[in-house]
């Protein structure tokens, strides 16, 4: 009991301080106008109060993953709590921050083109293949799944109901802004909210009580803490799935001084969703075995429904039932806004000139929605397999696109520097030893996560030192001016 609390109000004094260090790094202008106004094209670029756009943000960012990640992070034991705090307040908010920040700064700029920038065109042509690959996973998976609880609780079959949620996605991708994300998402963000909260309340009526640290390795199946914890809660602590969302509301915000709250504060926000959540996957069944077991009978969505009924009544059935079903499909179609966007960025690098026809967001989503409609028909649990991985190599690169630009800039990049060398050695040993990926054995893809991770420290070393050599030169151009 006492680490989850004393969790929960790290991560608020994690906003509190180290939310203003980084802002204050970054270095905010609100003399300076946003996107919102330059570009206002009454259909991505609006303004937009910056309460409501946080909201959005929570909901966008968020939708199941800080609740499924945790309940499965959970497997672990309260070791989770240490990878939400520490990976939300100096990884997964700082990744947020600044791909809200530096997309406002670019005038609304996709995350592709803000890697092109400071990464290079080779790292943006990949990126660009793999971040619209990652959307088009993440809105199939979130196509599918709540598409099967729909067949379950409603006379709907499985096709008709992925027929009904594709529909929607459709049309809440091509429509302005306003109409449908900007009045209903902030409502379903504050569900989100209180589902998470009337939860946290709830379990200080468990009969067992939340446990407190330990380093412990209680996975039932003895699946490594290193690195599989990281990629399994990725919403909860970081996720690169939130560097193709905070564009869509970069181009709302009023002034610059609104990103500590709608980028930095919605991740925290994330975070504590997914504390509640990993707390109670840890309580409610009183083991990790039993936690383990009731997975293996109704997988997260039957756990999480089995929570809220218990703990909150026919109430808590319901809002279980409207999370599950409600939350992925708003996380869906956002990334199909957020494809959209990117390939409208694409194609402008190419055309030199942005697409002024009406129809430009039809042909444009089509690309997209084509194969995730295809992908939905595939095994739900095999998609979701694919998002874990491709999600963190997004964040990480993000990271890096963060540091390069405070790099350049002569700033105090450790702030996304450290992260980044830490998100490097995770994806770069998990993608040896995942199912998913080589299924080598523990020790050599430790080995080989290594020697990548090395590589990139080399790269990194390289820069820094080519960037001193060129502030030396711009300092000696300045002594001799004067």
């Amino acid at each position: 009991m006492i680490t989850f609390i004393a969790s929960i109000l790290l991560l608020v004094v994690g906003y509190l301080v180290y939310a203003k260090v980084v802002e204050r790094i970054f270095g905010i202008d609100d003399q300076q106008k946003t996107p919102a106004y330059t570009k206002n094209d009454g259909f991505d670029y609006m303004p937009m109060s910056w309460w409501k756009a946080s909201l959005i943000q929570l909901l966008n960012i968020a939708g199941l993953g800080p609740i499924f990640g945790a309940v499965l992070g959970a497997l672990y034991g309260p070791v989770a709590f240490i990878w939400i705090v520490v990976g939300s307040i100096f990884a997964g908010a700082v990744h947020d921050y600044f791909s809200g920040m530096l997309s406002l700064r670019h005038n609304g700029a996709q995350y592709p083109t803000l890697v092109g920038k400071y990464l290079g065109r080779p790292a943006r042509s990949v990126i660009n293949l793999l971040s619209i690959a990652l959307m088009v996973l993440v809105a199939a998976a979130f196509t599918a799944g709540p598409a099967q609880l729909m067949a379950e609780v409603t006379p709907l079959g499985f096709f008709t109901s992925i027929v009904i949620i594709f529909t929607y996605f459709l049309v809440a991708t091509l429509l302005p802004i306003n109409k449908i994300i900007g009045k209903v998402y902030p409502i379903f963000g504050a569900v989100l909210i209180f589902m998470a909260v009337s939860i946290g309340i709830g379990m200080f009526f468990f009969d067992q009580s939340i446990p407190n640290l330990t380093v412990n390795n209680l996975h039932p199946d003895n699946l490594p803490i290193w690195p599989m914890l990281m990629v399994t809660i990725s919403c909860g602590a970081i996720s690169g799935f939130h560097s193709t969302q905070s564009p869509i509301l970069a181009r709302t915000l009023k002034k610059e001084s609104e990103g500590r709250k709608v980028f930095y504060g919605a991740m925290i926000a994330e975070g504590i969703i997914a504390l509640i959540w990993a707390a109670a996957g840890m309580t409610f069944f009183g083991s990790t075995g039993a936690l383990q077991s009731a997975l293996d009978a109704g997988g997260p969505a039957g756990v999480v429904n089995e929570i809220s009924t218990t703990t909150l009544g026919t109430f808590g059935g319901i809002l279980a039932v409207l999370g599950v079903i409600i939350l992925p499909i708003t996380t869906g179609d956002t990334a199909l806004r957020s494809s959209r966007m990117m390939l409208a960025d694409f194609f402008k690098e190419i055309r030199k000139k942005d697409f002024d026809s009406k129809w430009a967001p039809v042909l444009l989503a089509i690309p997209v929605a084509v194969p995730t409609f295809m992908l939905t028909q595939m095994d739900y649990s095999f998609l979701w397999r694919y998002v874990g991985w491709s999600n963190q190599v997004v964040a990480t690169v993000m990271l890096w696109t963060g540091a390069m630009y405070l790099l350049e800039n002569n700033k105090f990049h450790w702030i996304c520097s450290v992260p980044a060398l830490f998100m490097t050695a995770v994806v770069s040993s998990y993608i040896f030893y995942a199912p998913e990926g080589f299924g080598l054995s523990y020790s050599l893809s430790m080995v080989l996560g290594a020697g990548i991770w090395l590589l990139v420290v080399g790269w990194f070393m390289y820069r820094l030192r080519k960037q001193k050599q060129v502030k030396k030169v711009e300092e000696d151009i300045v002594r001799k001016a004067g």
